[in-house]
């Protein structure tokens, strides 16, 4: 199969329309990562994004909606602090899991009972999304365990050949996934974080909470129960502090003729000397929009990522050090592919 790059323009996104509404998929931009959309209402089409990806079929979707989508028309809203929250935070990088009313096909939530929707405030996302009209199911558009994309090239690296389009709207601004918000519940709560904190959730809604997921859970978002994120070399994390330990690794890789990198923060750059360190950002804002983009050159350039975690935490760092614990395997634990 051909895979086509195309810009987004009103020629491509009508493409991307027929292609969607035909029952083929279409890797589309938005502020956080690369999605690989589906029409939600098309249970062949969505099977397809599980082939393609290599997911497993028990990891559900996200529905993506334009701005003006009624909501209602998928989802029951139980709550009023999630109407508070919609206007607040939507469109941008929050979904919000409600009861489904069953019209997504059951592939698409795994035949469970709530569904995840979300509004990208990407310019191209909104674009295509209005002209579909309908849900977008999609997840990030790599290969499943892959490190996101954040560029239309990433998506290329991992998926050419095997889809029809690929719109390209530039690079991701956000950096990593949307925040991921159950709101079944009388208080919110974060099933996976992101750039939507829990302190800005809970200065709408009055309150939020953090899931602590456990084995046997109902799987209500993508990114809680399997790997993730992860470069095709080996890896090794440290602490925030741990600097001459993560150094001390270096040296013996590059001794055993190993190129080594080390991803890092700012402020520890200037720790590890003439070593090869690639500062991830001086701020969590910075460290996400940053962190795949690192993680894919540092594949392409290192047998060995060493990272060593921000100081920062709360707020965006929360949703950092997910991504970079999921990516990057803690040292001693075993060297991760």
């Amino acid at each position: 199969m051909e895979t086509k790059i195309l810009p987004v323009t009103e020629e491509s996104v009508a493409l991307a329309k027929k292609l969607l509404l035909g029952g083929e998929l279409v890797a589309m931009p938005t502020e956080t990562v690369y999605g690989l959309g589906a029409n939600g209402f098309d249970p062949e089409a969505v099977k397809k994004i599980y082939a393609v990806k290599g997911r497993p079929t028990d990891n559900p979707l996200i529905a993506h909606v334009h701005p003006r989508y009624e909501l209602d028309k998928l989802v029951y809203i139980e709550n009023d602090y999630a109407l508070k929250l919609k206007e607040a935070f939507m469109p941008g990088p929050l979904t919000m899991v409600f009861y489904s009313k069953g019209l997504v096909c059951k592939e698409a939530v795994c035949g469970g009972d709530t569904l995840a929707v979300r509004m990208p405030s990407h310019a191209g996302a909104r674009k295509f999304l209005a002209a579909v009209d309908v849900p977008v199911v999609a997840p990030s558009a790599n290969l499943s365990k892959h490190v996101s994309p954040v560029t239309a090239a990433h998506v290329y690296e991992d998926l050419g050949g095997k889809i029809p389009l690929i719109l390209d709207g530039g690079r991701c601004s956000g950096g990593i996934e949307s925040t991921v918000l159950d709101v079944t519940e009388r208080v919110p709560r974060i099933l996976r974080a992101g750039l939507i904190t829990r302190e800005m959730i809970a200065s709408v809604a009055g309150d939020c909470v953090v899931a602590q997921h456990k084995e046997g859970d109902k799987i209500r978002s993508p990114g809680v129960k399997y790997g993730h994120y992860m470069p095709r070399c080996d890896t090794a994390r440290f602490a925030a502090g741990d600097e001459k330990a993560a150094a001390a690794l270096y040296d013996k890789s590059v001794a055993e003729g190993r190129r080594a990198l080390i991803l890092c923060e700012t402020r520890a750059r200037a720790s590890f000397g003439g070593r090869n360190a690639v500062s991830l950002g001086g701020n969590a804002e910075e460290m996400a929009a940053n962190l795949f983009s690192a993680l894919r050159e540092g594949e392409k350039a290192a047998d060995l990522i060493i990272a060593v975690e921000p100081e920062g935490s709360g707020g965006v760092y929360d949703g950092v050090l997910n991504r970079l614990c999921k990516a990057v395997g803690k040292y001693g634990e075993g060297e991760r592919r």
